[in-house]
């Protein structure tokens, strides 16, 4: 099960180089999960009231092409189970104009009770890349 949005680079996400600033992308991917998890009824800031938390564990990024001011680019998410307590979100980035591949993503994260332990999370697990639509 993959979700992918688009969304346009704004004049203050670029450096002095005039492209993408490398850490503006750890929030187009981190806001791609969240309207991913919410598109599958998966409300991030509901399951931190009800004492779980989603939180990553780690982040693999490989930059490939830059973004500039104005470009148009998607972020396709994939969600795929990595342990019994672990779960992984595959994306990438793509410049809609030309369809570049401007960054491949994998970030691991894990569901935390309100002890800060790890938990499997039940609400995931209809998500995973391979169950069943």
């Amino acid at each position: 099960m993959s979700g992918i949005i688009e969304i346009k680079v704004r004049d203050y996400e670029c450096d002095i180089q005039g492209i993408v600033n490398n850490s503006v992308y750890q929030n187009y991917i981190e806001h791609a999960r969240h309207e991913f998890l919410l598109e599958r009824g998966v409300d991030f800031a509901a399951l931190a009231y009800q004492g779980i938390n989603l939180v990553v564990v780690r982040a693999e990024l490989d930059y490939k092409a830059s973004l500039k001011s104005g470009d148009i680019f998607s972020v396709e998410t994939k969600l795929v189970k990595a342990s019994r307590i672990k779960f992984e979100f595959q994306q990438t980035i793509r410049r809609v104009s030309d369809n570049a591949l401007c960054l491949n993503a994998k970030v691991i994260g894990a569901a935390l009770n309100d002890k800060g332990r790890p938990i499997p999370c039940a609400e995931l697990e209809p998500l995973f890349e391979g169950a069943s639509d």
